[in-house]
């Protein structure tokens, strides 16, 4: 049987407190390119969250028709050997940019990480929790009594308390059992019962390509409030003392996913280009349910507004996450993209 979960698509920072990897010892850990800025170049560094599947696409389709070109720019997309690093990197200037969650960008701040969100990549939470199609399991209350995997991220476990309590139901009524990333493989042996933590995007389709049909019960129709499930993230200072660049990187992304909008097959062609071990199939239907939460409430790509940040943070702090008085306003940034990328001139 031949799973395809390759690299775990969220090894999260909650896994390991922020603490723990302060900005000076990123600076030494050698993760990424040497320069993530160079200040008279336009050569920079962007950390993705996982490889390259359906959710980038739109970065590799701007790439391919030079729209990051058009502006003078030329964006290194790469993987981290651990993406846990991503806000820490881009936090100590090591990267330029990097892709990150909503729930991460706000535990970063709580642990004093200068990074901003600038720009959403996709507009509602894309995670749930799996169960097969025969399993009777058809919403929370009926996992009780039934073991629920889930990778070990403190954040789920709120996810799943939330979810449970918005159906009459409590975390001490089921059996919550660590199964690292191993959502599909879990489910699917037997192992557990349900997994938290699988997006309806990928792992879904994954385990109904190995004939098993299956059921996700989405966090955000549960009690948990909307959130942006990727975000793109710069530092305090390149947002402070590179606005203009954030500016053109955000607006040729905006051109790039609105291309990819308009023809999800050649975003899919870039980005088989860029990755070309990537699982064609899994990713054509991947981009055919993302497409429309690109731009799910009829807003332009990349959009943010303060509603979807303090409710999804009062939520957070209600779960003992991060602190209620956490500046959630300076987390985030919605006036950095522009409508058209401003071709550079001379």
């Amino acid at each position: 049987m031949q799973f395809h979960d390759g690299l775990t698509r969220r090894r999260l920072m909650a896994l390991v407190p922020f603490s723990a990897v302060a900005a000076g010892s990123v600076l030494q850990a050698g993760i990424g390119p040497a320069s993530a800025l160079a200040q008279e170049s336009a050569a920079f560094s962007v950390a993705l969250d996982w490889y390259p599947n359906a959710n980038h696409a739109g970065l590799f389709l701007a790439r391919e028709r030079r729209y990051y070109a058009d502006e003078g720019l030329a964006p290194e997309f790469y993987t981290p050997s651990d993406p846990t690093t991503v806000l820490q990197t881009v936090g100590a200037g090591r990267d330029a940019f990097g892709i990150s969650y909503q729930t991460d960008v706000l535990l970063a701040r709580a642990a004093e990480v200068p990074v901003v969100s600038v720009l959403a990549l996709v507009q509602t939470p894309l995670l749930g929790i799996m169960v097969l199609a025969d399993s009777g399991i058809t919403r929370p209350a009926d996992l009780a009594g039934k073991t629920v995997g889930y990778p070990g991220i403190p954040s789920q476990e709120a996810f799943l308390a939330t979810m449970l309590e918005s159906d009459g139901a409590t975390m001490a009524e089921v059996d919550l059992v660590n199964i690292d990333f191993n959502l599909v493989p879990g489910l699917i042996s037997g192992q557990v019962d349900a997994s938290l933590g699988a997006y309806w995007t990928h792992e879904t389709i994954l385990a109904e390509r190995e004939g098993y049909p299956v059921d996700l019960l989405r966090v955000e129709e549960w009690g948990v409030p909307p959130y942006y499930e990727l975000v793109i993230t710069a530092s305090e200072e390149t947002v402070a003392e590179r606005a203009d660049l954030v500016a053109r990187f955000l607006g040729a992304t905006r051109r790039g996913y609105e291309a990819a909008i308009a023809d999800p097959a050649a975003a899919i062609a870039a980005l088989r280009a860029a990755s070309p071990d990537l699982d064609v199939a899994v990713e054509e239907e991947g981009i055919a349910l993302l497409i429309p939460v690109w731009t799910a409430g009829d807003v332009p790509f990349g959009t943010q507004t303060a509603a979807r940040w303090d409710d999804y943070a009062s939520w957070m702090a209600a779960r003992g996450l991060i602190a209620d008085d956490l500046d959630v306003a300076a987390a985030w940034r919605g006036d950095l993209i522009v409508a058209e990328a401003t071709p550079v001139m001379g």
